[in-house]
């Protein structure tokens, strides 16, 4: 079992400035503690995620970590001009001697690709053609390509890779469907479905792969802050996580709609004990994610540890509690298989 961590970065009461330098602390934690990876969401003109131009953050994780993988989860495809996000995608893997992870996805919010002047309509398309173009050109010295949405010829591709043939791919899940099509792009992938449906698409998943699974991760994901005992991580939990609501919602209230997969629950209890949200000792962390990721099926776990207005402090000592003693004694957990 690897541990992983999912940040939206989402907006906090410092100066932007500020921002970033407690992220940064954090990222320097993460990878002295031993976590495999971490993700960051893209979001644009929201307070829910202010990584609105992943490249440029991840640059600086780059250089602020040593073992550290890293990548956005996801890369919202739609919105990027293909031939320079080849370029930027060499750069970060080159900086980090080979760490970075190639997270894809269409993106979420249809208001969020509007504002771009993008018909929501045309994602699947963009993103297929989108992601053929990565593929190409991180993989060949010229890249030829005629589609709907773009077409170049004989471009040099000057850059390359330090992981051959490309970066590790990764996908964001939450249907079965998407479990499949993760499969067939040889992605890892994290959901944050209940564990029951996370254990559809991680049988989906396997079944898919023909138990092929590689050096392939089924990530589960959840909130969680981790204390000295269950009622302060509650409490800390309950005050944080409705700012994170609100950033979550923003848009959708502001142009008035619903989130594409429906209004999250507006307070904490509504999704701890099997929801998306876990807080509690040590001991109670442990056992609930070894209930849910034996349920789920999965080999890898992702905390959002730092969400909502925790300060840097608290959310650094949520971290170091996990690490030192919910991880250890989660290692050995086996990700259930599927017969054949």
């Amino acid at each position: 079992m690897e541990f992983g961590v999912f940040d939206h970065l989402d907006r906090n009461d410092s100066s932007l400035g500020e921002f970033y330098a407690q992220r940064l602390s954090l990222i320097e934690l993460y990878d002295q503690l031993g976590f495999y990876c971490y993700h960051i969401a893209e979001h644009h003109f929201t307070p829910l995620g202010l990584a609105s131009s992943p490249s440029v953050f991840l640059a600086s994780v780059a250089q602020r970590s040593r073992a550290l993988r890293f990548g956005p989860l996801v890369y919202t495809l739609p919105m990027h001009q293909p031939l320079r996000l080849i370029e930027e995608i060499c750069m970060l893997d080159q900086l980090s001697a080979g760490r970075f992870q190639l997270g894809v996805g269409k993106g979420v919010s249809p208001i969020e690709t509007a504002y771009f002047g993008i018909d929501p309509q045309t994602r699947d398309g963009r993103f297929a053609e989108i992601l053929e173009i990565l593929k190409q050109g991180l993989t060949s010295q010229k890249l030829s390509f005629k589609g709907e949405y773009f077409s170049f010829d004989d471009v040099p591709m000057e850059l390359e890779p330090v992981q051959k043939p490309h970066p590790p791919l990764w996908m964001g899940v939450a249907s079965v469907s998407a479990a499949r099509k993760a499969a067939s792009l040889g992605a890892s992938f994290v959901s944050l479905s209940g564990a029951a449906q996370v254990g559809e698409q991680t049988q989906a998943f396997r079944d898919a792969r023909h138990n092929d699974l590689a050096a392939l991760k089924m990530g589960l994901g959840r909130f969680v802050i981790v204390g000295e005992s269950d009622a302060e991580a509650l409490a800390l939990a309950r005050q944080a996580y409705p700012k994170w609501h609100a950033h979550f919602h923003h848009l959708y209230h502001k142009h008035g709609r619903t989130a594409v997969m429906g209004d999250r629950p507006p307070d904490f209890d509504q999704i701890k004990d099997g929801g998306r949200g876990i807080a509690g000792s040590p001991q109670t962390v442990a056992r609930m994610l070894r209930k849910q990721l034996t349920e789920a099926g999965a080999n890898y776990f992702v905390g959002q540890f730092a969400f909502g207005d925790l300060s840097g402090e608290v959310a650094a000592r949520s971290i170091k509690l996990f690490a030192q003693e919910v991880m250890p004694s989660l290692r050995d957990l086996q990700p259930m298989l599927a017969t054949v």
